[in-house]
């Protein structure tokens, strides 16, 4: 590894609230630069030897990047592989899908997001959408907006949380703090992951099947990582062996449901509403979600706050650092262990 004065990294996207970390975590290990490109091709270019960026050996990476060179495709590993000093990407965020990751396994470029980060915010916003949807309390914000009062609503449709059956779809960090969370009403916790979670309180029921666990839940919340085999996780089959009234709960990724199926539920009533963070094509949301009032829908809102920001923040540059510092991070993407 080259000397620490002659090293770099650079952040790539926004760092809204760590300047000083950031300063405190790098200060004798390299030089700090940040990514000012308008576009892919300048940022390309900035790549090659003389380049703006010639010498980075580290990568902060926040999705906003995405809005000037676009996502961390193959075109963009390769030129990162080609600088022959790239070795590792510290990406803001528990998905990671806007990298092309199986490449950067091929190219010898390791991984790292922020798993536990973000585990909190995510679950608090799930909370939230279950509880509005339960209670349909979306559509009673509305209606008093609208001055009438509570007259357009009808408590037929609402339930109490309270002895509900909530349905995990992935129990890890963020999908176990959820269930902590419910279980204080309480509510019936039962999930569904790709291997019985050996450490799950006792409370927390195993289902062997993902439509076995659509079968059991009132509310079916997902959490889940976005990779090619959890595509429409969630289709038209899972939906409608949910009970007939159930609600849909999504703070993963937009594209784990089948958006089609969903609204087909939607309109004849096999589903009540749908609590929605993430949508497939963002920031497009569906008009057609828009027509049901009783439906809870955010701009994807799920770690917008200082607190979860920070500590994002502060986790992606430490593990850089700790690349910097000791040879190798922390966090590394679970595609990644395996080929440890």
């Amino acid at each position: 590894m080259s000397s620490p004065q002659h090293r770099i990294v650079m952040i790539c996207g926004n760092l809204v609230w760590a300047h000083e970390e950031a300063k405190q975590l790098f200060d004798g290990l390299a030089d700090v630069v940040c990514m000012d490109s308008p576009n892919r091709a300048d940022f390309l270019a900035g790549l090659k030897p003389g380049g703006k960026y010639d010498g980075i050996v580290g990568i902060y990476r926040h999705n906003t990047s995405a809005d000037h060179i676009g996502v961390f495709d193959k075109e963009i590993i390769d030129a990162l592989a080609e600088t022959g000093t790239v070795k590792w990407i510290a990406h803001n965020g528990a998905g990671y899908d806007q990298i092309d990751v199986s490449r950067c396994a091929e190219k010898g470029i390791s991984v790292s997001n922020t798993p536990g980060a973000v585990d909190d915010a995510t679950a608090t916003t799930a909370l939230y959408l279950v509880i509005s949807c339960l209670r349909e309390y979306a559509w009673a914000e509305q209606s008093l907006r609208k001055g009438t009062w509570k007259t357009i609503l009808d408590s037929g449709r609402a339930h109490d949380v309270t002895g509900r059956t909530l349905g995990i779809l992935g129990l890890g960090g963020i999908g176990l703090r959820l269930a902590h969370l419910v279980h204080a009403f309480p509510m019936r916790v039962v999930y569904h992951s790709r291997n019985k979670v050996a450490d799950a309180p006792e409370w927390c029921e195993y289902i062997d099947s993902v439509e076995g666990l659509c079968r059991e839940s009132d509310v079916l919340s997902l959490h889940v990582p976005l990779r090619e085999e959890t595509v429409h996780l969630i289709g038209e089959k899972e939906i409608r062996a949910m009970k007939k009234g159930s609600i849909i709960v999504n703070t993963a990724r937009g594209k784990v449901v089948d958006e089609e199926a969903m609204i087909r539920a939607l309109e004849d009533g096999h589903l009540s509403s749908v609590g929605i963070d993430v949508y497939p094509n963002e920031p497009f949301v569906n008009p057609r979600l828009l027509e049901f009032p009783q439906n809870c829908l955010l701009p994807h809102m799920g770690t917008e706050n200082q607190d979860s920001q920070r500590h994002m923040e502060v986790r992606a540059l430490t593990n850089l650092r700790d690349f910097l510092r000791d040879g190798k991070g922390k966090d590394l993407v679970p595609e990644m262990q395996s080929k440890l």
